[in-house]
Protein backbone atom coordinates (compact mmCIF):
# COMPACT_ATOMS: atom_id res chain seq x y z
CA UNK A 1 0.00 0.00 0.00
CA UNK A 2 1.32 3.47 -0.90
CA UNK A 3 1.63 5.89 2.01
CA UNK A 4 -0.63 8.93 1.74
CA UNK A 5 2.04 10.88 3.64
CA UNK A 6 5.70 9.96 3.36
CA UNK A 7 8.35 11.72 5.44
CA UNK A 8 11.84 10.94 4.16
CA UNK A 9 15.03 11.77 6.09
CA UNK A 10 13.80 15.16 7.28
CA UNK A 11 16.39 17.44 8.86
CA UNK A 12 15.82 20.89 10.31
CA UNK A 13 18.29 23.34 11.82
CA UNK A 14 17.73 26.58 13.69
CA UNK A 15 21.15 28.16 13.61
CA UNK A 16 23.60 25.63 15.04
CA UNK A 17 20.80 23.65 16.69
CA UNK A 18 19.76 20.59 14.68
CA UNK A 19 16.18 20.02 15.83
CA UNK A 20 15.31 17.15 13.47
CA UNK A 21 18.04 14.65 12.67
CA UNK A 22 16.69 12.47 9.90
CA UNK A 23 13.04 11.56 10.47
CA UNK A 24 11.43 8.80 8.36
CA UNK A 25 7.71 8.06 8.74
CA UNK A 26 5.19 6.48 6.37
CA UNK A 27 1.55 7.27 7.15
CA UNK A 28 -1.12 5.11 5.52
CA UNK A 29 -4.55 6.41 4.58
CA UNK A 30 -6.86 6.35 7.60
CA UNK A 31 -4.00 5.80 10.04
CA UNK A 32 -3.71 7.75 13.30
CA UNK A 33 -0.15 8.47 14.38
CA UNK A 34 0.50 9.97 17.82
CA UNK A 35 3.87 11.64 18.34
CA UNK A 36 5.12 11.85 21.92
CA UNK A 37 8.20 13.50 23.32
CA UNK A 38 9.44 16.01 25.86
CA UNK A 39 9.71 19.73 25.18
CA UNK A 40 12.40 20.40 22.60
CA UNK A 41 12.31 16.93 21.09
CA UNK A 42 11.20 18.26 17.69
CA UNK A 43 7.50 17.29 17.69
CA UNK A 44 6.00 20.63 16.68
CA UNK A 45 8.84 21.33 14.26
CA UNK A 46 8.06 18.04 12.53
CA UNK A 47 4.43 19.04 11.99
CA UNK A 48 5.46 22.48 10.79
CA UNK A 49 7.79 20.87 8.26
CA UNK A 50 5.01 18.58 7.02
CA UNK A 51 2.74 21.51 6.18
CA UNK A 52 5.73 23.69 5.22
CA UNK A 53 5.36 26.41 7.79
CA UNK A 54 9.03 25.55 8.21
CA UNK A 55 11.09 24.43 5.22
CA UNK A 56 13.18 21.29 5.79
CA UNK A 57 16.95 21.61 5.47
CA UNK A 58 17.25 18.07 4.17
CA UNK A 59 15.06 15.20 3.03
CA UNK A 60 11.60 15.59 1.54
CA UNK A 61 7.86 15.07 2.02
CA UNK A 62 5.45 13.25 -0.28
CA UNK A 63 1.68 13.74 -0.25
CA UNK A 64 -0.27 11.12 -2.22
CA UNK A 65 2.99 10.00 -3.80
CA UNK A 66 4.06 13.44 -5.03
CA UNK A 67 6.77 15.79 -3.79
CA UNK A 68 5.60 19.40 -3.50
CA UNK A 69 9.15 20.76 -3.60
CA UNK A 70 11.30 21.32 -6.69
CA UNK A 71 13.85 18.64 -5.75
CA UNK A 72 16.60 21.26 -5.65
CA UNK A 73 19.10 22.04 -2.92
CA UNK A 74 18.50 24.13 -0.89
CA UNK A 75 14.89 23.06 -0.42
CA UNK A 76 12.46 25.06 -2.54
CA UNK A 77 8.72 25.01 -3.15
CA UNK A 78 6.64 27.16 -5.48
CA UNK A 79 3.79 29.26 -4.13
CA UNK A 80 1.36 27.27 -6.26
CA UNK A 81 2.55 23.95 -4.82
CA UNK A 82 2.54 25.37 -1.31
CA UNK A 83 -1.11 26.36 -1.60
CA UNK A 84 -1.98 22.98 -3.10
CA UNK A 85 -0.23 21.18 -0.24
CA UNK A 86 -2.05 23.19 2.41
CA UNK A 87 -5.37 22.28 0.85
CA UNK A 88 -4.47 18.64 1.42
CA UNK A 89 -2.93 19.03 4.86
CA UNK A 90 -5.04 20.67 7.57
CA UNK A 91 -3.45 21.83 10.80
CA UNK A 92 -4.92 22.56 14.22
CA UNK A 93 -2.69 24.52 16.59
CA UNK A 94 -2.41 24.99 20.35
CA UNK A 95 -3.90 28.46 19.94
CA UNK A 96 -7.14 28.67 18.04
CA UNK A 97 -6.17 31.56 15.70
CA UNK A 98 -9.79 32.45 14.93
CA UNK A 99 -10.71 35.81 13.44
CA UNK A 100 -12.20 37.66 16.44
CA UNK A 101 -14.40 39.91 14.25
CA UNK A 102 -16.04 36.91 12.55
CA UNK A 103 -18.67 34.54 13.91
CA UNK A 104 -17.98 30.82 14.19
CA UNK A 105 -19.81 30.31 10.90
CA UNK A 106 -17.88 33.08 9.15
CA UNK A 107 -14.56 31.70 10.41
CA UNK A 108 -15.33 28.32 8.84
CA UNK A 109 -16.71 29.84 5.62
CA UNK A 110 -13.72 32.09 4.95
CA UNK A 111 -11.23 29.65 3.41
CA UNK A 112 -13.76 27.79 1.23
CA UNK A 113 -14.86 31.16 -0.18
CA UNK A 114 -11.42 32.72 -0.62
CA UNK A 115 -9.36 29.65 -1.53
CA UNK A 116 -11.83 27.21 -3.07
CA UNK A 117 -13.97 29.87 -4.71
CA UNK A 118 -17.29 28.63 -3.30
CA UNK A 119 -20.31 30.90 -3.37
CA UNK A 120 -21.63 32.30 -0.10
CA UNK A 121 -24.52 29.80 -0.19
CA UNK A 122 -22.21 26.84 -0.87
CA UNK A 123 -19.71 27.91 1.80
CA UNK A 124 -22.47 28.44 4.35
CA UNK A 125 -23.93 24.99 3.77
CA UNK A 126 -20.48 23.41 4.01
CA UNK A 127 -19.60 25.33 7.19
CA UNK A 128 -22.90 24.52 8.88
CA UNK A 129 -22.29 20.84 8.23
CA UNK A 130 -18.80 20.87 9.74
CA UNK A 131 -19.86 22.91 12.77
CA UNK A 132 -22.56 20.30 13.37
CA UNK A 133 -19.92 17.62 12.96
CA UNK A 134 -17.94 19.07 15.87
CA UNK A 135 -21.03 19.52 18.04
CA UNK A 136 -21.57 23.26 17.66
CA UNK A 137 -25.13 23.39 16.34
CA UNK A 138 -26.80 26.57 17.57
CA UNK A 139 -23.52 28.44 18.08
CA UNK A 140 -22.91 29.36 14.45
CA UNK A 141 -23.57 33.08 14.99
CA UNK A 142 -21.46 33.45 18.14
CA UNK A 143 -18.17 35.34 18.11
CA UNK A 144 -15.01 33.67 19.49
CA UNK A 145 -14.98 35.79 22.65
CA UNK A 146 -18.40 34.33 23.56
CA UNK A 147 -17.20 30.74 23.15
CA UNK A 148 -15.25 28.62 25.62
CA UNK A 149 -11.74 27.52 24.76
CA UNK A 150 -12.98 24.05 23.89
CA UNK A 151 -15.66 25.48 21.61
CA UNK A 152 -13.12 27.75 19.91
CA UNK A 153 -10.84 24.79 19.28
CA UNK A 154 -13.74 22.87 17.78
CA UNK A 155 -14.41 25.82 15.45
CA UNK A 156 -10.74 25.64 14.46
CA UNK A 157 -11.13 21.92 13.71
CA UNK A 158 -14.27 22.61 11.63
CA UNK A 159 -12.36 25.31 9.75
CA UNK A 160 -9.67 22.80 8.79
CA UNK A 161 -12.23 20.15 7.84
CA UNK A 162 -13.98 22.61 5.53
CA UNK A 163 -11.01 22.38 3.16
CA UNK A 164 -11.51 18.59 2.81
CA UNK A 165 -7.92 17.74 3.78
CA UNK A 166 -6.37 14.35 3.11
CA UNK A 167 -4.34 14.55 6.34
CA UNK A 168 -5.01 16.42 9.59
CA UNK A 169 -2.17 17.57 11.85
CA UNK A 170 -2.86 18.37 15.51
CA UNK A 171 -0.18 20.28 17.42
CA UNK A 172 -1.03 19.80 21.11
CA UNK A 173 -4.58 20.89 20.37
CA UNK A 174 -5.69 20.51 24.00
CA UNK A 175 -2.66 21.90 25.82
CA UNK A 176 -4.03 25.45 26.24
CA UNK A 177 -7.45 24.30 27.47
CA UNK A 178 -8.73 24.10 31.01
CA UNK A 179 -8.79 20.44 32.10
CA UNK A 180 -12.60 20.20 32.04
CA UNK A 181 -12.65 21.29 28.38
CA UNK A 182 -10.06 18.82 27.11
CA UNK A 183 -12.52 15.95 26.86
CA UNK A 184 -14.85 17.69 24.40
CA UNK A 185 -12.01 18.28 21.94
CA UNK A 186 -10.64 14.76 22.32
CA UNK A 187 -14.15 13.42 21.68
CA UNK A 188 -14.20 15.21 18.30
CA UNK A 189 -10.73 13.89 17.48
CA UNK A 190 -11.80 10.35 18.37
CA UNK A 191 -14.80 10.67 16.07
CA UNK A 192 -12.59 11.87 13.22
CA UNK A 193 -10.39 8.83 13.73
CA UNK A 194 -13.45 6.55 13.69
CA UNK A 195 -14.55 8.22 10.45
CA UNK A 196 -11.24 7.29 8.82
CA UNK A 197 -9.45 10.64 8.86
CA UNK A 198 -5.67 10.31 8.47
CA UNK A 199 -4.17 12.09 11.47
CA UNK A 200 -0.75 12.95 12.90
CA UNK A 201 -1.24 14.09 16.48
CA UNK A 202 1.29 15.68 18.80
CA UNK A 203 -0.12 15.39 22.31
CA UNK A 204 0.59 14.58 25.94
CA UNK A 205 -2.77 12.81 26.28
CA UNK A 206 -1.42 9.32 26.83
CA UNK A 207 -4.87 7.79 27.27
CA UNK A 208 -5.87 9.13 23.86
CA UNK A 209 -2.69 7.69 22.36
CA UNK A 210 -3.38 4.29 23.88
CA UNK A 211 -7.01 4.03 22.81
CA UNK A 212 -7.05 5.84 19.45
CA UNK A 213 -3.60 5.66 17.83
CA UNK A 214 -2.66 2.98 15.34
CA UNK A 215 0.98 3.79 15.99
CA UNK A 216 2.89 5.78 18.60
CA UNK A 217 6.22 7.47 17.86
CA UNK A 218 8.49 8.72 20.62
CA UNK A 219 10.86 11.51 19.59
CA UNK A 220 13.97 12.26 21.61
CA UNK A 221 16.52 14.90 20.68
CA UNK A 222 15.32 15.06 17.08
CA UNK A 223 15.30 11.32 16.38
CA UNK A 224 12.73 8.53 16.59
CA UNK A 225 13.74 6.59 19.68
CA UNK A 226 10.79 4.18 19.74
CA UNK A 227 7.91 3.37 17.41
CA UNK A 228 5.15 0.79 17.53
CA UNK A 229 1.60 -0.10 18.43
CA UNK A 230 0.38 1.70 21.56
CA UNK A 231 -0.55 -1.58 23.21
CA UNK A 232 3.09 -2.60 22.89
CA UNK A 233 5.34 0.41 23.49
CA UNK A 234 3.13 2.19 26.03
CA UNK A 235 2.92 -1.01 28.06
CA UNK A 236 6.52 -2.17 27.61
CA UNK A 237 8.76 0.74 26.57
CA UNK A 238 12.15 -0.53 25.43
CA UNK A 239 14.35 2.37 26.44
CA UNK A 240 15.04 3.97 29.80
CA UNK A 241 14.32 7.41 28.32
CA UNK A 242 10.80 6.44 27.20
CA UNK A 243 10.14 4.74 30.54
CA UNK A 244 11.20 7.94 32.28
CA UNK A 245 8.94 10.01 30.02
CA UNK A 246 5.89 7.81 30.68
CA UNK A 247 6.50 7.76 34.43
CA UNK A 248 5.50 11.43 34.57
CA UNK A 249 1.94 10.56 33.54
CA UNK A 250 0.88 8.93 36.78
CA UNK A 251 -2.81 9.46 36.00
CA UNK A 252 -2.53 7.12 33.02
CA UNK A 253 -3.10 3.45 33.69
CA UNK A 254 -3.12 0.69 31.12
CA UNK A 255 -6.54 -0.93 30.82
CA UNK A 256 -6.56 -4.50 32.04
CA UNK A 257 -6.56 -7.21 29.39
CA UNK A 258 -9.88 -8.95 28.94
Amino acid sequence: MTAILKIVDIHKHFGDNEVLKGIDIDVEEGEVIVVLGSSGSGKSTLLRCINHMEMPDGGHIKIEGKRPDTGQTPYKITERNLLALRRKVGMVFQQFNLFPHMTALENVMEAPRQVLGLSATEARELAMGHLARVGLEGREDMYPMRLSGGQQQRVAIARSLAMSPKVMLFDEATSSLDPELVGEVLKVMRKLAEDGMTMVVVTHEIGFAYSVADRVIFLHEGRILEEGKPTDILVNPLTDRFQQFLSVFKEFSIPESS
